[in-house]
């Protein structure tokens, strides 16, 4: 099944709490994951770099640090979510109004805008989505050793439905190798590359992975 980008939120068997994000694409695969500081930005891969003139949503930050907080998400929305957290403003309502303000993508397949947030302080995890019909989010109490996620098509609204237990990585490089191609990402098409953040010590440890497609 093919389900688009996929935001994810899970808790070690070790009670660490982990965030993580996917790009899975049929129509723009050649993208690369870029490591700076406490930021991952997925970008084109070299000699695709024309890509973005062809479609604008295709190169973002997927994933920031600040605070206890850590964010993915799969556009531009990323940045504003954490400045928003950054300020004060609880989960919740910095993922509501973020998603409102920007919408869903206006392209050719209405992509909707998808969010994940984990805070080291609270333990407490949101996942939220903004379509053409809806603006869903939702705050989660996660138990040892489950994930949750959204995705852009199909499983595209945070409910139990869409969950995996047995998450027993121990890195951001195993979250990432996870999140590609295992438990109930395992049969998830067209991934391409991954970006993750797990908390470490008193703040997270980041780490991004390309894959093979299928």
């Amino acid at each position: 099944m093919y389900v688009g980008r996929i935001v994810a939120v899970g808790k070690t068997m070790e009670d660490r709490l982990v965030a993580m994000y996917r790009v899975s694409s049929r129509s723009f695969p050649n993208r690369r994951a870029a490591i700076i500081g406490q930021t991952i930005s997925i970008v084109p891969k070299e000699g695709f770099e024309s890509d973005i003139y062809k479609n604008p949503y295709i190169s973002y930050n997927c994933l920031r640090i600040t605070d206890t907080f850590a964010i993915v998400g799969n556009g531009s929305h990323t940045d504003p979510i954490a400045e928003k957290l950054g300020s004060g403003m609880r989960m919740r309502d910095a993922m509501v109004s973020v998603l409102s303000g920007l919408d869903y993508e206006h392209d050719d397949y209405k992509t909707p805008r998808i969010a994940a947030i984990i805070d080291k302080r609270s333990r407490i995890c949101a996942l939220g989505t903004i379509r053409s019909d809806a603006l869903l989010v939702k705050e989660i109490n996660l138990d040892k050793g489950e994930i949750n996620y959204v995705a852009t098509y199909e499983h595209n609204y945070p409910d139990k439905l869409f969950r995996d237990t047995g998450f027993t990585i121990s890195s951001s490089e195993e979250a990432c190798e996870y999140i590609l191609g295992k438990g109930a990402f395992a049969d998830l098409e067209r991934p391409v590359v991954a970006g993750c953040a797990i908390e470490e010590g008193a703040s997270f440890s980041i780490a991004a992975k390309d894959t093979v497609l299928r």
